[in-house]
């Protein structure tokens, strides 16, 4: 690893990083969030100045800024489009490959103590930065897109395959390919959904039933909480010494432990339920759409994965984002599973057509 090359890298990505939150803290009208990106972004300058003395003081000269730095234009632009927070998730992908990139350059490199020190800061700044901005995100409802997105994809998957296998059974008939892959992906939908809200209100019930039972023991016998406290300590290997410590203190000051025994299961039932069976619907439409457009299966087909393909490299780069993950990478990986899925479905209706001798 040529160590000062590396560190170039890692200057002229702080830098940008810094014009960039300072771009977004410009343009939000939120003073909460305005407030946290010029802290964020006073941390990337920080950074940067750490990798400039990195540097100058092995006798290297700082790398010169590229005007209009690629990343930062891109970004700006879609800035005035998208909301920050989304951008932000986007953007902080790179940060978590670059979090990667720090530690292996703190494990290889020969640094001095402050430097070993200043670099730990810096990737305690980095991760405390991701957690910021999963909240933020969270709070939008960023999360429940990605929910949905993923739903979405589990129909396309599905449903692509179905009619990749009926094209090859049913040629010249693309209506019947596209009825019946309606079919299956309502029955799908129908059967996503209700295994969804009966997977949550299970786990409800078993957790209500859980609550009520401590409630109980706690109420009649409120010793058994400590010791109940007391077990889950040990079993995670906590010192026998520590453990008899906390206890007793928690004894002398009379804490209640109710809270500690408590399973909260904030999902609701109907919301999942309805949630994962439209957001499979969703993924439905676009495999099937062709059939009902086309004359020739093989035709609906080959527009069928186009918009299939198209649909799943947006879905790999918002689970992409949502995972800290290269997007080329997830793209890559989605596309090649469902084009290998599709074709194995077509092989196998091609075996059921020569074998039945189907012709429709």
């Amino acid at each position: 690893m040529d160590l000062v090359e590396k560190a170039k890298e890692f200057y002229i990505s702080e830098i940008s990083d810094y014009n960039f939150y300072s771009f977004l803290a410009g343009k939000t009208k939120n003073p909460d969030l305005k407030e946290n990106l010029l802290k964020i972004a006073k941390a990337e300058e920080k950074h940067s100045n750490f990798w400039k003395h990195f540097i100058t003081s092995r006798g290297y000269s700082l790398p010169e800024i590229p005007q209009g730095y690629t990343k930062n234009k891109f970004w700006q632009f879609f800035a005035t489009i998208f909301n920050p927070i989304l951008l932000i998730s986007i953007l902080e992908q790179g940060e978590s490959n670059a979090l990667k990139d720090y530690y292996t350059f703190l494990k290889e490199a020969d640094l001095n103590d402050y430097e070993k020190n200043s670099l730990k800061n810096i990737i305690l700044d980095e991760i405390e930065h991701e957690t910021f901005f999963s909240k933020e995100a969270e709070k939008l409802g960023l999360t429940n897109v990605r929910d949905l997105i993923l739903g979405m994809n589990d129909g396309l998957v599905e449903i692509l395959g179905t009619v990749s296998g009926l094209s090859a059974v049913y040629p010249t008939n693309p209506f019947l390919v596209g009825i019946s892959g309606c079919v299956v992906g309502v029955a799908g939908s129908l059967s996503m959904g209700i295994g969804a809200y009966i997977s949550v209100r299970s786990q409800r019930q078993i957790s209500e039933a859980f609550n009520e039972r401590n409630r109980i023991i706690m109420d009649i016998f409120p010793e058994k909480s400590y010791e109940i406290f007391e077990e889950k300590l040990k079993e995670s290997e906590i010192p026998d010494n520590v453990v008899k410590e906390v206890i007793e203190k928690l004894k002398k000051e009379n804490v209640s432990l109710s809270s500690v025994f408590q399973k909260e299961v904030e999902e609701n039932e109907i919301k999942s339920g309805f949630f994962t069976g439209f957001s499979y619907l969703l993924g439905v439409f676009f495999p099937v759409l062709p059939f009902f457009l086309f004359g020739n299966s093989f035709t609906a087909l080959g527009f069928s994965l186009i918009f299939a393909l198209l649909i799943l490299s947006f879905v790999a780069s918002f689970v992409a984002i949502f995972s800290g993950i290269s997007i080329k990478k997830k793209i890559t990986e989605m596309v090649v599973a469902a084009s290998l899925a599709a074709a194995a479905s077509f092989s196998f209706g091609k075996i059921v057509q020569y074998f039945f001798g189907i012709e429709v």
